[in-house]
């Protein structure tokens, strides 16, 4: 885990043709790539698991501090690039696979198992596409983590950020909120990419919780209910909780009474707290 491990080279590659398909913004600030680096808390005893290394500029600085970096990239074309940048380092591995498509909780074991590694960290510049997949993807693996870092663009970046029961607040950010702690690393202007993409972005970092904030009888349900009241999240409680499979309006009317919930609320004014109390409350009718 401690061999001599060379500096990668970027000399010599012939430029690279970014695919607007594929969300490739590459990010190219020397002071934002250490900022998630340093987010990361990587050492000899940490796995990172690298969504997206792209040309390696952030893959670059996680292999000289953590004990083994695992990059998972899509795209053919960057595949041969990254094992050639990265051959001489004995720490590191490649996953030519779609992020949404690898198992996850396999991976991490494997490798920290076999490196005898403590720590897990993720850390990826996310396309903006899938961005809450992604997300959801990690969240739902239950991976061992100690953080996620992950970089987005910054209108979803404030809506993670958001208190549940705010006016940004969507399904994700109940999702988010639940697994874990969220805090803002950097904001980081379209300039620092290359090529530039439209919209500026945000770092985040989400710190696993040993516990979730809530109590709730089902946390399956709760997520039903959570992504049920937002999918219509202009209508008001009862014609939105309507859509769930096996659900009728008099059970929610029931429910929302027993919860003590105004009829008249949106899925977006209630917090944590009131959508258990909700969930729990519909889920014994």
């Amino acid at each position: 885990m401690n061999s001599k491990r060379r500096k990668s080279s970027n000399k010599g590659k012939a430029p690279f043709r970014h695919k607007k398909s594929l969300g490739q913004n590459f990010l190219c600030d020397d002071a934002i790539i250490e900022a998630i680096v340093d987010s990361t808390e990587a050492d000899d005893r940490t796995l990172v698991v690298e969504i997206g290394p792209g040309e390696g500029a952030l893959t670059t600085k996680l292999v000289e501090r953590a004990g083994r970096v695992a990059a998972i990239e899509l795209d053919d074309r960057l595949i041969p690039i990254l094992h050639t940048m990265f051959a001489l380092h004995d720490n590191f591995r490649l996953i030519h696979e779609d992020i949404l498509q690898v198992d996850l909780a396999a991976l991490t074991e494997e490798e920290m198992r076999e490196h005898g590694l403590e720590h897990l960290a993720v850390v990826g510049n996310l396309p903006y596409y899938i961005t809450t997949p992604i997300i959801m993807h990690l969240l739902e693996a239950e991976l061992p983590y100690r953080s996620i870092t992950v970089m987005m663009q910054k209108e979803v970046g404030e809506r993670l950020l958001a208190e549940p029961g705010t006016r940004l607040a969507g399904a994700i950010t109940h999702a988010v909120h639940y697994h874990c702690e969220v805090s803002k690393v950097c904001d980081v202007p379209r300039t620092a990419f290359n090529p530039p993409p439209k919209v500026d972005s945000m770092v985040l970092r989400l710190n696993r919780r040993e516990h979730p904030p809530i109590e709730t009888a089902d946390a399956d349900f709760y997520f039903r209910c959570v992504k049920a009241g937002y999918a219509l999240r202009r209508k008001t409680l009862p014609n939105a909780l309507a859509a769930m499979e096996g659900v009728t309006r008099e059970q929610i009317g029931r429910a929302l009474e027993e919860a003590n919930i105004d009829a008249s609320r949106r899925a977006e004014t209630l917090s944590m707290e009131e959508f258990a109390r909700l969930a729990d409350c519909l889920r014994e009718e």
